[in-house]
């Protein structure tokens, strides 16, 4: 993955193996990461979500967790949702539901 240099930001998306990451990063700096596993090619486990505390209360972790969404729905796999912030963002908005196995 290339790491975003611009000073807005960007999220960017890595998978290594069985092992996944969509990023946040500004300057070159990573600052915030919303991880995964795989299941299998089907499903993947969304496993733990970071937000450094400069960029706290931005809303950072639930674009992290929509470009979660949308690879998932492009890739056609489906999700389980093991993080806290996840699962809440998951129980409160129907509209990203689709995507739970």
């Amino acid at each position: 993955m290339d790491v975003p240099t611009s000073h807005e930001g960007g999220i960017g998306h890595e998978e290594d193996g069985h092992r996944g990451a969509f990023v946040y990063a500004r300057d070159g700096r990573r600052l915030a990461t919303l991880t995964y596993s795989r299941a299998n090619a089907g499903l993947v486990i969304i496993d733990h979500t970071e937000v450094d505390r400069s960029v706290g209360g931005q809303g950072i972790g639930r674009r992290l967790l929509d470009a979660a969404v949308a690879w998932a729905r492009e890739a056609r796999v489906k999700v389980v949702a093991t993080c806290p912030f996840a699962s809440a963002q998951f129980a409160k908005d129907p509209a990203i539901r689709d995507v739970l196995a």
